[in-house]
C-alpha cells in the first residue's frame, strides 16, 4: 500500500528525477524496497490466508468485521455527509472482506488453489478496510475536536482525507471481492510449462 500512496503523491506533488522539490519521488523510491525487505507481498499474503485466517475458522476476522461494524454504527449515528459516505463505504468494505473470509474457510481444504490464487488481492482487501476503519475512527475524533476547537485547519484536513480514503480508496474493496471469489479460473488457466 505504500508504494500505492506514494506512487499517487508523485502524481499529485510531482516528481523529477534526481532534482525535485518536494521530495515525493524519494517516498516511492522508500517504499519499493519495502517488499524486498519485509518478505515478498505473496508469503504475506499466504500467512493471511493459512495461518490468519483457515487455521481458526476466520474467529479472529470476523471478530474484527465486529469491530467495524460498531464503528459503522457510530457513523451511521453521527448523520453528516462525511460519516454518512464513509460508514456506506466501510460497510460494503466489511461485507466484502466476511464474504472473503467465509470464502477462504469454506473452500480452504475442498480447494486450495482457488483460495491462494486470491491471496495477494485479499492481503490488499484486508489492508484497505482495516486502513478504512481506522481512518473512520480518525473521521470522528477529527469532528469532535473541530468542534471544541481544537487545531481546527488539521482537523478539517483529517476530515478531508478521511472522506477522500472511502470515496477514492475504499470503494474497490468490493472489486477486490470479486476477484478473490471469483477469479480463481483465471489465475489457474495457464499450464506450469507456459512459465
Amino acid at each position: 500500500m505504500s508504494i500505492e500512496v506514494a506512487s499517487l503523491g508523485v502524481q499529485v506533488h510531482g516528481g523529477m528525477g534526481f532534482i525535485e522539490e518536494t521530495g515525493a519521488a524519494q517516498y516511492l523510491r522508500d517504499a519499493r524496497i519495502l517488499t524486498i525487505y519485509e518478505g515478498t507481498t505473496a508469503i504475506q499474503a499466504n500467512d493471511l490466508v493459512g495461518r490468519k485466517t483457515a487455521r481458526d475458522g476466520g474467529q479472529v476476522a470476523r471478530a474484527i468485521a465486529a469491530q467495524i461494524q460498531a464503528t459503522e454504527a457510530a457513523l451511521t449515528a453521527r448523520g453528516d455527509a462525511d460519516c454518512t459516505a464513509m460508514a456506506r463505504r466501510l460497510g460494503a468494505g466489511r461485507k466484502a472482506f466476511t464474504e472473503v473470509v467465509d470464502f477462504v474457510v469454506e473452500q480452504g481444504k475442498a480447494s486450495p488453489n482457488a483460495v491462494f490464487a486470491g491471496s495477494v488481492p485479499y492481503l490488499m482487501l484486508a489492508g484497505t478496510v482495516a486502513a478504512g476503519w481506522q481512518m473512520a475512527r480518525a473521521l470522528m475524533v477529527a469532528q469532535d475536536r473541530l468542534a471544541n476547537g481544537v487545531d481546527v485547519d488539521f482537523m478539517r484536513a483529517k476530515i478531508a482525507t478521511a472522506r477522500f480514503y472511502a470515496d477514492h480508496i475504499l470503494n474497490k474493496v468490493p472489486a477486490l471481492r470479486d476477484s478473490i471469489v471469483d477469479g480463481a479460473d483465471a489465475v489457474t488457466a495457464l499450464a506450469l510449462e507456459s512459465f
